[in-house]
């Protein structure tokens, strides 16, 4: 047994065989009612040189030739989507479709709206989809894959990789090299990280750009906010412990106040009342405080971050001016 059959024997899905796809189509195409000659029209250009990744595109054709629904999902991913999807086509949904019909004309549509940037309308297609159902199992799990990274979910996008790169020597070229470069990209990430914030803002303004301003949209922004107050009040914590530990720091040892005695001075003892203001105080640091925590909070990360925290800012300017 050479090393590709043992990492096959190892896998969790194959490519199915190209004479079992084309039976496949055949059987649908009986079922749908096409006569010998449509068939046989359909299936012309299955040989044995038919190679996995081409298998898809295949069996929908093959289907189109003779369906018109079907003809029309073709259609369809043959031109840029509209800026907003508004509903799938019932074809995808119908349960008196033929399952395997079905399942592979959801993986195809899913396709054409991820190679478009609609993360979340495809993968509420094929999310459920598992690698046995469709006659492509790697466009599912790539594509499954680029639709977690983009919309943040990691534990889901780092399995469907892991999945995919178990056929590493069969997959298409360009399936393994970006896979690894979403591995690579996605294992260090870390909740509520800045590195987070800055792919929760990106994945915002996608969907803005596509005029999506929904609960979505705002429960992101909302996110946002709400991680980056969470690290400023740990900064600012550290901040006030590091003036603490200096404040005392700068006490003279060797002249200890007396217990009994109260320190010098003559004043009335009152103070000016200041106010603490609402959640973090991160808008009561004066001027220079604020810059320098900006600083110490962008510092050793990539430059864009920096607009990720600006635009906090700005947030929080318009919120003030809107109370």
């Amino acid at each position: 047994m050479n090393a590709q059959d043992e990492l096959s024997k190892r896998a969790s899905w194959e490519y199915p065989a190209v004479e079992s796809v084309k039976s496949m189509l055949h059987e649908i195409l009986s079922e749908l009612g096409a006569n010998e000659a449509q068939i046989q029209s359909a299936t012309a250009n299955w040989t044995t040189e038919t190679l996995p990744t081409e298998m898809l595109d295949l069996f929908v054709n093959g289907i189109a030739s003779v369906n018109g629904d079907v003809a029309n999902l073709v259609k369809l991913c043959q031109s840029a989507p509209d800026s907003v999807i508004t509903s799938i086509p019932v074809i995808l949904t119908n349960t008196d479709t033929p399952e395997v019909m079905r399942h592979n004309l959801r993986l195809y549509y899913a396709r054409w709206l991820g190679q478009y940037r609609f993360y979340d309308e495809s993968l509420e297609v094929i999310e459920s989809l598992s690698t046995a159902q469709v006659v492509d199992p790697a466009t599912l799990l790539f594509f499954q894959a680029a639709g977690y990274q983009q919309v943040l979910k990691k534990d889901e996008c780092l399995a469907a990789v892991k999945q995919l790169l178990e056929q590493q020597e069969v997959i298409p070229q360009r399936y393994s090299r970006v896979a690894q470069l979403i591995q690579a990209d996605l294992a260090p990430l870390k909740t509520d990280s800045l590195d987070e914030v800055a792919r929760l803002m990106d994945d915002i303004t996608r969907r803005l750009e596509f005029g999506r301003a929904g609960k979505r949209v705002r429960k992101e922004e909302d996110d946002v906010i709400a991680k980056l107050d969470k690290m400023i009040e740990e900064l600012e914590k550290q901040q006030q412990q590091q003036s603490s530990s200096s404040g005392q720091g700068s006490l003279n040892p060797s002249s200890p106040a007396q217990d009994s005695m109260p320190l010098g001075g003559s004043g009335p003892g009152n103070v000016d009342q200041r106010g603490i203001g609402n959640g973090s105080g991160w808008g009561d640091l004066p001027p220079k405080e604020r810059q320098k925590a900006l600083q110490q909070i962008s510092k050793e990360l990539p430059a864009h971050f920096r607009d990720v925290i600006e635009e906090y800012f700005r947030k929080l300017a318009r919120d003030g001016n809107d109370d």
